[in-house]
């Protein structure tokens, strides 16, 4: 009998070797995954091809982006079915068609903002939309900001600086946008989601989470939020209990629901994790997790190579209950 992760009424199977990858391909790390609405789910990793397509059935459809990024981070699909990728190595957003066709880049490629100046970009992270289509960009490793665009890449106005305050960020790692208009910002090494209104004035934040790294809201009023939580890397502290590697489910008030868990520590596995840095659910409710495996391995096990055959950096986990 499978083993079955999560609870109540968010339980999973693992479904093993889903994404069915051409003869001779392999993942690099996965930095993120998102899902259309036809459940094509979308793979944007750091390796030949970086964008590569597969079907709800793990069938791989299609895949481009060579030579157009330099160091994949983010991805989210908008509601058209454009989609928008994050590239924090060269500074960049870029919008394109499901096919890859380039349609508009935010940023300069290749040329960063100064350290922590609050301009776009210093290696930014992720991208949410708006229910009116505004272009929301977390700033990232070199910066402690939140960049509000509109529809066609024209900058409004922007907010956040370094710190631990409210409002303000260490390391900005993801960001998502509900149907009301609020902002969630996983604000990674300060151990919290903060939550904003539409013009960035702080509203809440949420608690009880070790460096959210992935996070992924569905459309539709009160979603719920599932968060990676990356773990521990530190000597003190690596492998230890109850600090993840994992994924969240919260509420749409950051309520914990439900964990898929690798307890007692990193591994690799059946089921475990060792990075989780991107997430999407489909119509289903099935989670893709997708993880920087290749670039947590020499912190969660510095004395150990890479196995020959390679690192899982990809898991699907299928809801059993929906």
């Amino acid at each position: 009998m499978n083993r079955l992760y999560g609870s109540g009424e968010y339980t999973y199977r693992l479904v093993d070797n889903w994404a069915k990858l051409p003869d001779g391909w392999r993942f690099g790390d996965v930095a993120a995954v998102g899902v259309d609405s036809a459940d094509d789910v979308y793979v944007f990793h750091r390796g030949a091809h970086p964008v590569i397509v597969f079907d709800r059935d793990g069938n791989f459809r299609r895949a481009w982006g060579d030579e157009l990024f330099k160091r994949p981070h983010g991805l989210h699909i908008g509601p058209d079915g454009d989609v928008y990728l994050t590239d924090d190595g060269a500074h960049t957003v870029r919008k394109c068609t499901p096919d890859g066709k380039l349609l508009m880049t935010l940023g300069t490629p290749g040329k960063a903002a100064p350290f922590m100046s609050g301009e776009p970009f210093n290696r930014c992270t992720h991208t949410a939309l708006s229910p009116r289509g505004d272009i929301y960009v977390s700033d990232g490793y070199g910066n402690g900001r939140i960049h509000k665009y509109s529809p066609d890449g024209k900058l409004l106005f922007s907010w956040g600086e370094s710190g631990s305050d409210p409002g303000q960020f260490n390391l900005p790692h993801n960001i998502s946008c509900d149907e009301d208009g609020w902002v969630y910002v996983a604000d990674r090494e300060n151990h919290r989601i903060q939550v904003f209104d539409g013009e960035g004035r702080f509203e809440t934040q949420w608690h009880e989470l070790h460096r959210p790294c992935g996070m992924y809201m569905p459309a539709g009023k009160c979603p719920v939020c599932y968060v990676g939580e990356t773990g521990p890397y530190w000597g003190f502290n690596r492998g230890a209990p109850n600090l993840g590697p994992r994924v969240s489910i919260l509420s749409n008030k950051g309520e914990l629901l439900a964990r898929i868990t690798s307890n007692p520590a990193a591994g690799i596995g059946s089921g475990q994790f060792l990075s989780p840095h991107g997430l999407a659910v489909d119509s289903r409710g099935d989670v893709y997790v997708g993880e920087v495996g290749y670039t947590a391995w020499p912190s969660l096990f510095p004395e150990v190579p890479v196995p020959d055959e390679g690192l899982r950096c990809l898991q699907k986990f299928a809801r059993v209950n929906a």
